[in-house]
């Protein structure tokens, strides 16, 4: 299985239909079971999606690494911004007196 983050600011049912179609163009995976990619896991960057595309076993790191290359070839052409984690770092003056 491949995961792939997805920024915050990126519409997740897109990013989803996008890699779909393009996962079904890979040469060797199979369309029965159909490949499942949703929404994994939620972090400080966005969504996490889980890229499942389902092949024959001695055609697996094939499959793995032009999924890796078509995830990252379609996101960028979409103009998908990289995942990046936002922080806010507060400094509260007049605590060091109470320290």
């Amino acid at each position: 299985m491949t995961s792939r983050r997805s920024s915050i600011t990126v519409n997740h049912n897109r990013a989803i239909q996008l890699l779909k179609e393009r996962l079904a163009k890979i040469p060797n995976v199979k369309t029965d079971p159909a490949r499942d990619v949703d929404v994994l896991e939620f972090n400080l960057a966005g969504p996490v999606l889980a890229v499942r595309p389902y092949c024959p076993t001695d055609h697996y790191w094939q499959v793995y690494f032009d999924t890796n290359r078509v995830i990252r070839e379609s996101f960028g052409a979409a103009g998908f911004p990289v995942p990046e984690q936002h922080l806010a770092i507060r400094n509260q003056a007049g605590n060091e007196a109470n320290a």
